[in-house]
């Protein structure tokens, strides 16, 4: 995109012919020069009436297009390094949680099996000792308990 600059003459602005020992800024005052401009501005624009977008849009004009290929150049790098993460994480955690149910719920359930089976074990031997004591039998002292096969 190509800018062109172009000159614009205020016809408002009548050029005087000055005479020997008279400068221009004898003729203009503050007021004069601020009430032209102000009322330029405030017929033409209208802060409230600008969206963010338009404030966005001026500024690709104010900003260079070296910079602005920079900006963007950081702005898909940092985008793509961020799709990379995400990705990356979902990935991970697809792994490690299809990890934990095929290797950890056998587990955690082989643990639950083997801790009721000694349970059961101490029940029958409470139980063995409770029909020894209403025999009469002399008591045992207890050995523990022990795996199967031994």
């Amino acid at each position: 995109m190509v800018v062109v600059v172009e000159e614009v003459r205020d016809e408002s602005i009548e050029e005087t012919v000055l005479q020997e020992g008279e400068n221009e800024s004898d003729f203009e005052t503050d007021s004069e020069v601020s009430s032209t401009f102000s009322e330029d501005v405030e017929d033409d624009f209208n802060p409230l009436d600008e969206t963010l977008y338009e404030r966005l849009a001026a500024l690709k004009d104010i900003v260079p297009p070296q910079t602005r290929s920079s900006i963007y150049s950081k702005y898909q790098t940092t985008s793509s390094w961020a799709w990379w993460s995400v990705q990356s994480a979902g990935t991970l955690a697809w792994w490690v949680s299809t990890s934990a149910l095929l290797v950890g719920l056998p587990l955690a359930l082989a643990i639950e099996d083997e801790t009721r089976v000694v349970q059961q074990e101490k029940e029958l031997q409470m139980q063995s000792q409770g029909q020894q004591q209403m025999l009469g039998a002399p008591q045992q002292q207890p050995q523990g308990v022990l795996p199967p096969g031994f």
